[in-house]
C-alpha cells in the first residue's frame, strides 16, 4: 500500500469527522483539530505512558503467540498423524469467542499484565495455528518426495520447506489478528488497572467526561494498531522478498 493512498484516506476520514462534528454540534463529538491539540498536550500528561503500557502488552502477547502457534501449525500441517489427532480439538476450540474467557483468565492469573497478555495470546494462537496448518498441508507432495529422495530429513523439511512456505500464512494471520488483539486489549484494560489506553479512554470518557481527551486516546490506540499493521507489512517485505519480485 502506498503512503500517498494512506494519506488521502486519512484526509478523507478527517473531513468526514469534521462535517459530522458540525452536524452533531455537541460536546460528545469535538472537531478533529480540537482533539489533535489535546492529543499533543496529553502526551506530556500521561498519554505516552498509557501508550507504552498497551504497546508492551500487545507486543509481548503477539510475539508469544507467534512463537508458540507457528511450530504447532507446522507440525500439524506436516504430519497426517498429528493432524488427525489435534484437528478435532482445534475444530472445537477455535470458534469459541475468546473474549468470554476474560473473567476466567483473571480468576486464574490475577489482574496484572500476565492475564492481559495471556488473553491476547489465546486469541491469536488459534488463528495462527489454523492458517499455518492449512498452508503447510497444501504444500505439493511431489516437492516433499523429491527432497526426501535427496536425503532430507524431517528437520530439514521443516526448516527449508514447511517454514518458508508457511511464512506468508504466519504474517497473514498476524495481520488479520492485529485488529482483534487491539480490541481485546481495550477490554482487558478496563479491569482493575490504572495504566493502558483502554483505561485512559474509559476514564476520560465516562468519569471525567473529558471527550477531547477520550478521542485523543482513541487516536493513540488507532496509531498503535496501525503501527503494528505497518510493522507486519515491513516484515513481509523483508522476509518474503519473492512475493514482491515482478
Amino acid at each position: 500500500m502506498k503512503r500517498r493512498d494512506v494519506l488521502f484516506a486519512s484526509l478523507g476520514l478527517v473531513i468526514v469527522w469534521q462535517v459530522t462534528a458540525i452536524i452533531v454540534n455537541r460536546p460528545i463529538l469535538p472537531a478533529p483539530w480540537v482533539v489533535v491539540v489535546v492529543f499533543f498536550k496529553e502526551l506530556g500528561k500521561g498519554l505516552l505512558l498509557h501508550f507504552g503500557c498497551s504497546l508492551w502488552r500487545v507486543t509481548v502477547g503477539t510475539t508469544l503467540s507467534v512463537l508458540a502457534a507457528a511450530p504447532v501449525g507446522l507440525a500439524i500441517g506436516g504430519s497426517k498423524t498429528w493432524n488427525r489427532i489435534l484437528s478435532p480439538v482445534i475444530y472445537l476450540l477455535y470458534p469459541i469467542p475468546k473474549v468470554v474467557l476474560v473473567p476466567i483468565v483473571f480468576l486464574f492469573l490475577g489482574i496484572g499484565d500476565t492475564a492481559k497478555i495471556a488473553i491476547i495470546f489465546l486469541i491469536l494462537f488459534f488463528q495462527i495455528v489454523v492458517l499455518v496448518r492449512d498452508q503447510a498441508a497444501n504444500i505439493p507432495p511431489q516437492l516433499i518426495q523429491s527432497l526426501r529422495s535427496l536425503g532430507a530429513g524431517r528437520r530439514a523439511l521443516f526448516r527449508f520447506v514447511y517454514f518458508p512456505a508457511s511464512l506468508p500464512a504466519i504474517l497473514t494471520a498476524l495481520r488479520q489478528s492485529i485488529g482483534t488483539a487491539v480490541a481485546v486489549l481495550y477490554v482487558t484494560e478496563l479491569f482493575a488497572t490504572k495504566y493502558g489506553l483502554g483505561y485512559y479512554i474509559y476514564y476520560n470518557g465516562s468519569t471525567l467526561l473529558n471527550y477531547p481527551a477520550m478521542y485523543a486516546g482513541v487516536i493513540a490506540m488507532s496509531l498503535l494498531g496501525l503501527g503494528m499493521y505497518f510493522a507486519v507489512d515491513w516484515m513481509e517485505r523483508k522476509l518474503c522478498r519473492w512475493k514482491f519480485v515482478s
